[in-house]
């Protein structure tokens, strides 16, 4: 099924073209007062409906705006109503009950393309002088020659003959989510990619809210808060307040003038937001890089007032040196950084000042490689090497000092004073060390499985968790994907398992995850006293680890009040490279 399913993707791609142009269209008869509606039968007109449902949430689309009709009703959602599709007069009738008009446009959704029901729904919509979509997946189907625009993603048959909530399904699915989101991005509801114009109806969408604010103003997460409260919580009026300078009904004013286009509404009067000018009237553009062993982020930023503005994001695979070796790093910098000034839509150039916190760049060798790249790369005037932990002190914590903790493929903690001296604890790597990471536990989740299968342990739910991980039979054939294929990376990506079966009471894996937490505590321990920091500080932690598993900051947490200290303020920093930002932008103060 999976090499069937590979055959989607291409298959989606060849339309391109023709989904743009429906995406225009929409988008047009939308903002003129239009409505964009699915009609489907079975499984299509279910993958319509959810598409339209799940507009009004994700995009703050008014209800209505985006409507999903389905053969049979809405009971049709849940359970299949036999014969609806056979009915032609019943799309006409249903139609008719959403009162569809010339002003709207119709997608008819038939992987067959010869359903009854979707093409009398398109032959009634042309006649109203609706714009009409027809998208199926075989070709030269009826309802090609009877819409204005056809979309034909041509799968090939399924692996299971006529099951079309297969391959066709997938197509369908991800058909519709290009025409709802890229209307949505032609109506002013995103800002970059950052979905700006959600309802921040739970605690998960209230977090994203503050996340988006920090990301494009700089704020950190309190007075992102206080931001949002003094704009009524709402998002894009807290963006353009920021970013112009401007109070929230000023801010509100100016969205509806452009339209909802927080872009627009930055830019009105002259004012842009994307940058801040020193005294020479020169943009004090900055990159704040975060290099690990999975992946490598890099920040393009301007000053903003007091905080900072996101210009672009870039993302590339590690930059560890010890981990991959130089050139590779090298390389994962360079793309990076690359990617960052082309989501910023500008022409790359030598900033201001750069801060890379890189894994495995403690040592001054180890650092001064990586500055005569930046020398070559004309990265920057001003150029900062330092640990990746370091950042996520600038980030996380008030001062930038207390103790930082990474719990991901590896794991370590680092220590600062206030005064600026440093200490760290643990980072030994994999052979020497790294207990506490992901690549640890699930290491040890394997060797606990093949103990239980050999019988020389206790049984534990790991065996076949694990097993069912990787997609094997038995326990014998581990030995087979971990050393022919199982690179670190892959490995530590095997630890919410483990942590999964710890939640659920398996006693092995419950062990080997406690003994992970307090090996992360008697780290953080050992950094604290090293520097004297007492029994109450400041603690940032960061990694896939943490970021995924509250359980498991939660076991940490406990296990270093068990050695009578306290995280006090704690902070789980998700993007590192917020503290290089902030770290670049004072050097840029500092030199100014």
């Amino acid at each position: 099924m999976c090499a069937d399913d590979a055959k989607v993707i291409p298959a989606v791609s060849s339309q391109a073209e023709a989904i743009a142009r429906a995406v225009e269209v929409i988008a047009d008869r939308v903002r003129a007062g239009g409505r964009l509606i699915y009609i489907g039968a079975g499984t299509s007109g279910r993958l319509g409906v959810l598409d339209a449902s799940e507009c009004p949430p994700t995009f703050n689309v008014p209800q209505g705006v985006v409507v999903g009709v389905i053969a049979g009703g809405p009971s049709a959602l849940t359970r299949a109503v036999e014969g609806a599709e056979d009915h032609p007069e019943y799309a006409i009738s249903d139609l008719s009950a959403v009162s569809l008009t010339s002003k709207d446009v119709l997608v008819g959704i038939a992987t067959s393309g010869r359903t009854p029901y979707v093409l009398a729904a398109v032959d009634y919509a042309r006649k109203l002088g609706a714009f009409t979509v027809g998208l199926s997946c075989n070709p030269d189907s009826e309802i090609i020659s009877r819409v204005d625009l056809p979309i034909t993603p041509v799968v090939g048959p399924e692996i299971l003959s006529g099951s079309t909530r297969l391959k066709a399904g997938t197509a369908t699915k991800l058909v519709l989510n290009m025409l709802s989101t890229g209307v949505m991005v032609r109506l002013g509801k995103t800002y970059g990619n950052l979905m700006v114009d959600m309802r921040a109806t739970n605690e998960k969408l209230r977090h994203r809210t503050n996340r988006i604010v920090r990301e494009t103003t700089g704020l950190d997460s309190t007075a992102a808060d206080a931001l949002l409260d003094r704009c009524g919580r709402e998002l894009k009026t807290a963006l353009v307040s920021q970013l112009a300078g401007v109070s929230a009904e000023e801010a509100r004013e100016r969205l509806r003038k452009a339209n909802g286009r927080v872009r627009s509404a930055v830019n009105a009067n002259g004012k842009n937001g994307h940058a801040h000018a020193n005294g020479n009237g020169k943009e004090e553009l900055v990159l704040g890089i975060d290099g690990g062993g999975t992946r490598t982020v890099v920040f393009l930023a301007s000053r903003n007032g007091r905080g900072w503005k996101l210009l672009g994001r870039g993302e590339a695979g590690p930059s560890n040196r010890q981990a991959i070796g130089t050139t590779a790093a090298l390389a994962a910098l360079d793309e990076a950084t690359g990617l960052a000034f082309t989501a910023a839509g500008r022409a790359r150039c030598k900033v201001r000042a750069a801060c890379l916190g890189l894994a495995g760049a403690g040592r001054p060798g180890d650092q001064e490689i990586v500055r005569e790249w930046a020398a070559r790369s004309r990265l920057a005037a001003c150029v900062q090497v330092i640990e990746d932990a370091a950042l996520l002190l600038a980030a996380g914590t008030p001062d930038g000092w207390g103790v930082a903790v990474v719990a991901g493929t590896g794991s370590m903690a680092f220590a600062r004073s206030a005064e600026g001296r440093t200490a760290r604890s643990g980072g030994w790597g994999p052979l020497l060390g790294d207990e506490g990471s992901g690549y640890a536990i699930a290491l040890a989740g394997l060797r606990a499985a093949a103990r239980s299968a050999d019988g020389r342990a206790q049984v534990t739910l790991l065996t076949d968790r694990l097993l069912t991980a990787f997609g094997l039979t038995r326990a014998e054939e581990l030995v087979g994907v971990v050393y022919r294929g199982g690179d670190r990376a892959a490995i530590a990506a095997l630890a919410p398992v483990v942590l999964d079966a710890a939640e659920a009471g398996d006693p092995v894996a419950e062990h080997i995850v406690r003994d992970a937490a307090s090996e992360l505590a008697s780290a953080t321990a050992a950094a604290a006293r090293q520097l004297g920091l007492g029994a109450a500080f400041p603690v940032a932690v960061a990694g896939g680890l943490f970021t995924s598993s509250h359980d498991y900051r939660q076991r940490f947490l406990s296990a270093l009040a068990d050695r009578g200290l306290a995280a006090d303020p704690v902070a789980l920093v998700t993007e590192p490279a917020e503290g290089a930002v902030r770290l670049a932008l004072a050097k840029v103060g500092s030199s100014a």
